[in-house]
């Protein structure tokens, strides 16, 4: 497992625009979206509120991989990859829950356990 370092933290803090989401088809089959509601958990988990989730849910489910790819106020992209899990209860969702518009419903929250961090093309972990 990896971790976000302070740099990347900050770029995370400061980003920009929607992140988007990256999930894996149990048959290969890529599927991204953009998704607004995004928080850091730890330094080693991203989450990302399910409030209308389809495919991406599906994904999910099946277990694979994904990545979210954020841009920084100065325009710096990130791509964090890791294993996904969904979860609709226990401290991931609570902590979901906490910053999750009330407006949306926040079925359940894609947890990202980091496994890799890159912008561009350089690894940072």
């Amino acid at each position: 497992m990896a971790a976000l370092s302070e740099s990347v933290r900050e770029a995370w803090d400061r980003r920009e625009g929607p992140t988007i989401l990256t999930t894996v088809s149990k048959d290969g089959v890529p599927n991204s979206i953009y998704v607004t509601c995004v928080g850091r958990f730890d330094d080693e988990t991203l989450l990302v509120a399910d409030n209308y989730f389809d495919k991406t849910r599906a994904n999910l489910l099946a277990g694979t991989p994904g990545a979210l790819l954020f841009r920084d106020d100065g325009g710096r992209a990130y791509q964090v990859k890791g294993t996904l899990e969904r979860h609709t209860d226990g401290p991931h969702f609570d902590h979901m829950k906490g910053w999750n518009p009330s407006k949306h419903p926040g079925h359940a929250v894609a947890v990202l356990r980091i496994e890799e961090i890159f912008s561009g093309s350089e690894r940072i972990a």
